[in-house]
């Protein structure tokens, strides 16, 4: 199975420069958050994939316009085609007094404890969605791109084939890592747009 990836900014290659052959041979689309609704609707009606996503720290907008065509997998364990997929968008909070998609550690480990039954049932999952990245893995050492210390607990315990993310940006410096391993999992910074296959 191809899955395409996206995450933070649009790709001119997907988007201004649109050819439909350039998502052919592609199954699944999986956006890790900070995508502009009409990009993902875009993409879901030129594709044949089905798109999904989580939310990023700056998709406030979902709520009054969201991606049509788009399936929310936020707090989900999703199967499609025999692949499990868990989503958990959101980043670390940064305002005070809270904001939509931005959580504490100790909530965004809440939302993982209300998804163990579904994980267990499903014998646990191949992919980790999430818009943050792990804790000092490929995160940031300001608090809005902290990555959260959850997410390590998921890999030690389950063993995903993959975690993808995005929030962390290239733009940011030299820093930036695209794919990197942790334990049995392959970390993809889905910045912008890259191809996996499971």
């Amino acid at each position: 199975m191809k899955i395409l990836l996206l995450a933070d900014e649009e790709s001119k290659y997907l988007w201004d420069y649109f050819d439909k052959s350039k998502v052919e041979g592609i199954d699944l689309i999986i956006s890790c958050g900070d995508l502009s609704p009409q990009y993902l609707s875009f993409l879901a009606t030129f594709s044949h994939a089905p798109v999904l996503y989580v939310h990023g720290n700056h998709d406030v907008c979902y709520k009054d316009t969201p991606p049509g065509g788009c399936e929310c997998i936020d707090d989900k364990l999703y199967v499609y085609k025999g692949v499990r997929i868990l989503g958990l968008g959101g980043s670390m909070e940064y305002k005070f007094g809270g904001a939509d998609h931005q959580y504490s550690e100790r909530a965004m480990a809440k939302r993982v404890r209300k998804l163990r039954f579904k994980i267990m049932r499903n014998k646990g999952f191949d992919i980790l969605v999430a818009h943050s990245p792990a804790y000092r893995i490929n995160d940031s050492e300001d608090l809005p791109h902290t990555g959260f210390k959850c997410f390590r607990t998921l890999m030690e315990e389950y063993r995903p084939k993959y975690f993808v993310h995005g929030h962390v940006h290239i733009n940011y410096g030299r820093d930036f890592v695209r794919e990197s391993k942790y334990e049995d999992t392959t970390i993809i910074n889905a910045y912008e747009r890259y191809i996996i296959e499971i």
